[in-house]
């Protein structure tokens, strides 16, 4: 007998959804049979190919829509939170959105730390605060899924802001699952070094030297995450599967905060 799919009739919205971990994680909830909102600001893939939303109406038994959004803008975050009415309102929020920084304390700029917070902690914030208010509405229960870092469960010298939003994402996290039991379950995923064009592109570590090494001295599985090892843990959290877990950090390192 086959089983049901994990996430049938579910909504789900996933900010910062058209590259990377947010990509597969919109797949993989699709794939699951949720509907998906992807909020983003471009619908390209940074890696290239075809548009995620566009990739599960074609390929999968589900809907899917796309809405530009900047998650630094509050309007931008209720409007992607708005676009899930029209598959039935969302049950399943993933805050993926987010921007990275590898910078010497020193050197940080009062601009450069608000596009930081703006970015990684205020729209997390909105975006819980908009999907809770949705599923109130419609006294639906649902999930929020927020993704974090290792950075945000331990301090590095060249990520002091970085650090400092991914905390916040955390103990933002615990006080959301406090705030919005029962009916709403919120967890957080805390991934290590992922293998997407962020890590690429913007911090020169996929594919070097730097890379490599990183691996050898840190991470016990001897490899790299994925973004399906992000997505996967993302669909437990957001499925039945995880029905007795909020208020969690699931930590998805190769054991990286086990040792260090």
């Amino acid at each position: 007998m086959a089983l049901p799919d994990l996430l049938t009739d579910e909504v789900a919205v996933v900010t910062g959804g058209a590259s990377g971990n947010g990509r597969q994680i919109a797949l993989t909830f699709a794939e699951q049979g949720a509907d998906v909102v992807i909020a983003d600001l471009a619908e390209e893939p940074r890696e290239g190919g075809i548009p995620t939303h566009e990739h599960i109406q074609a390929e999968m038994d589900a809907d899917a829509a796309f809405v530009e959004c900047d998650v630094a803008d509050v309007d931008d975050v209720y409007a992607a939170v708005e676009k899930a009415e029209r598959f039935g309102g969302v049950t399943a929020m993933v805050n993926n959105a987010g921007i990275t920084e590898s910078q010497s304390f020193e050197d940080t700029t009062e601009a450069e730390f608000d596009q930081m917070m703006d970015v990684n902690v205020k729209g997390v914030f909105f975006g819980s605060q908009a999907a809770a208010l949705s599923m109130a509405e419609g006294d639906r229960e649902g999930t929020i899924v927020n993704i974090s870092s290792t950075s945000g469960l331990r301090g590095r010298a060249d990520g002091v802001r970085y650090c400092t939003s991914k905390g916040a994402v955390r103990l933002m996290t615990y006080a959301l699952a406090d705030a919005l039991a029962p009916r709403v379950r919120v967890n957080a995923i805390h991934p290590d070094y992922t293998e997407t064009a962020m890590t690429r592109d913007d911090l020169d570590m996929v594919g070097t030297d730097a890379g490599e090494q990183y691996i050898e001295d840190n991470l016990l599985l001897d490899r790299a995450s994925h973004p399906e090892d992000v997505a996967n843990a993302a669909l437990y959290l957001a499925s039945d599967l995880g029905s007795f877990v909020t208020g969690h950090s699931l930590v998805v390192d190769g054991g990286v905060t086990a040792t260090k």
